[in-house]
């Protein structure tokens, strides 16, 4: 009971801590489109997007780095994740990912993450050739995460991670830096129910700058030209709170079923909630499936209503095999897919090594 007050004081400090940042009510569908990074929101891992991200309450390793990060500190010894996403397959983004965490002493787990998203070869195009000159080039948005979480006992886990955010074009660039904090609380028996929250995005405005603000103008009156700089306007990170439970339904020691559900709330769209669920057969496989809902995810794309690509169903699957089942060793290879309403949907690809 002592622990689950400690929970509790923490849930009422990260709301508080984020009430100025959020509307936690209800998401602010009227600013929708405004906030910039939102690469911020997309979940790089095959694991987590299987059920639609709604594990917040029961991730565990170095997936919590996007879902709760409090998650981290579940982490055995050592785990390194590779991945690789198909971002609305047809579109030629794609987003490739690594990342590393690795316990330290008893409590303790620091983490290290890079997700790199790609659009591939753009053409070059001016004000005297809109068509294109010939050249190319390759926008760059990197996002660099150094993580610790750890377990302040049984049943409480809290964790914190920078981001370091980094947007560029050969002729502009962005930087920008955000904190995420995230707590869950354990209990019952056999550690069945489970409840998190992580508040992420939090961090200052980001601004573009570099040549591409430049522009050489005539001096009237002259004949000899200035350059001109323009200043770009600053933009809001993608703040959110997400608030989750999860409940283990446990038969025998070879099948667990796990029913997880998860509130977001947005502080520039409007806010979800995730439905999902996962079999999972001695860690051997795991099949889960989740649904997103938000307003009007279910009217035509064409609806000026909808403000969401995705249509709320998806899917994954994990295949894990153990090297060395005392020491906790082993490989697994996961897989997940998004529905969206256009495009042919999202495509999730990883591998996990955790030893």
């Amino acid at each position: 009971m002592k622990d689950f007050y400690k929970f509790l004081a923490a849930l009422i400090l990260i709301v508080l801590i984020s009430a100025p940042f959020i509307e936690v009510i209800a998401g602010n569908k009227d600013r929708s489109g405004q906030a910039g990074a939102p690469e911020l929101l997309i979940n790089p891992f095959a694991r987590g997007t299987g059920w639609g991200s709604a594990n917040v309450a029961n991730v565990r390793g170095l997936e919590g780095m996007f879902t709760n990060i409090a998650g981290l500190a579940f982490t055995n010894k050592t785990e390194v994740v590779f991945s690789y996403t198909n971002w609305l397959k047809g579109t030629d983004i794609s987003i490739s990912s690594f990342g590393l965490a690795q316990r330290i002493g008893e409590s303790g787990v620091i983490g290290l993450s890079v997700m790199s998203m790609g659009f591939g070869d753009l053409d070059v195009t001016t004000t005297d050739q809109p068509e294109g000159t010939g050249a190319t080039y390759s926008p760059n948005l990197l996002n660099v995460n150094i993580a610790y979480a750890k377990a302040f006992s049984n049943s409480i886990y809290a964790g914190i991670n920078l981001k370091i955010i980094s947007h560029s074009i050969p002729n502009a660039s962005a930087m920008g830096i955000a904190i995420d904090a995230g707590i869950t609380y354990v209990a019952g028996k056999d550690d069945q129910v489970k409840f998190g929250v992580v508040l992420k995005n939090l961090g200052p405005e980001m601004k573009y700058t570099g040549d591409g603000f430049s522009i050489k103008a005539l001096f009237a009156g002259n004949d000899y030209t200035l350059t001109v700089n323009q200043r770009s306007e600053q933009f809001e990170l993608p703040t959110q709170l997400k608030i989750g439970a999860s409940y283990d339904f446990l038969f025998g020691d070879e099948l667990r079923f796990t029913l997880a559900g998860t509130f977001v709330s947005n502080s520039f769209t409007k806010d979800q909630f995730v439905l999902g669920g996962e079999f999972n057969l001695k860690d051997y496989l795991m099949v889960r499936a989740g649904y997103t809902y938000e307003n009007n995810v279910t009217e035509s794309i064409d609806n000026s209503s909808r403000t969401n690509v995705y249509n709320g169903p998806s899917a994954g699957l994990t295949v894990q095999v153990p090297f060395n089942k005392e020491k906790g060793s082993g490989i697994g290879f996961d897989y997940s897919y998004q529905s969206t309403a256009s495009f042919k949907g999202t495509h999730v690809f990883g591998v996990i090594l955790f030893f």
